[in-house]
């Protein structure tokens, strides 16, 4: 079952690379009592995900926090040692980057899909969500190929 907005997020263990090494990042916990802008992504390092999507939220951080935004979340199944790598290259340090390592969280929010095909395995929807004290205030998932709605753009225009 896909979450929809109203719903509480699950409860999952996430993961963030840090300079002592991962940290694990309980969701209940991180979303307790703040507005977060999160956006999920296919893969780091693939192709619209590093020109267009994580660009978009760095560039357009400050325009989300303005309009009440707490925090910026980006996560996707990759290791927090990749998303680390990708927050680096991407100069994307006002991000929060959030390992969903082996797609937990992306299952349990019913967003995932297999990209076996691509040799991917399993691996997160693109989209992108406001979570507001743990509940999902805004959802915009994306359909497969696309990439429109889960922008930084739309989801300012959402707030």
């Amino acid at each position: 079952m896909t979450i929809n907005v109203g719903d509480k997020l699950p409860k999952a263990t996430l993961v963030k690379a840090t300079e002592n090494g991962p940290d694990a990042v309980d969701t209940e916990a991180f979303f307790k009592g703040r507005k977060v802008a999160v956006f999920a992504v296919p893969g780091a390092f693939t192709p619209t995900c590093s020109v267009k999507h994580l660009p978009g939220y760095v560039e357009k951080g400050a325009d989300l926090k303005a309009k009440g935004v707490d925090e910026i979340v980006c996560t996707s199944v990759n290791d927090p040692f990749v998303m680390g790598a990708w927050s680096k290259s991407a100069n994307a340090g006002d991000i929060t980057m959030l390992a969903d390592g082996n797609g937990e969280f992306a299952q349990a929010l019913g967003l995932s899909f297999d990209g076996s095909k691509f040799g991917m395995g399993t691996r997160s929807q693109r989209y992108s969500m406001i979570v507001n004290d743990g509940v999902v205030e805004q959802l915009n998932v994306e359909a497969p190929g696309e990439f429109k709605v889960s922008s930084a753009e739309h989801l300012i225009g959402q707030l």
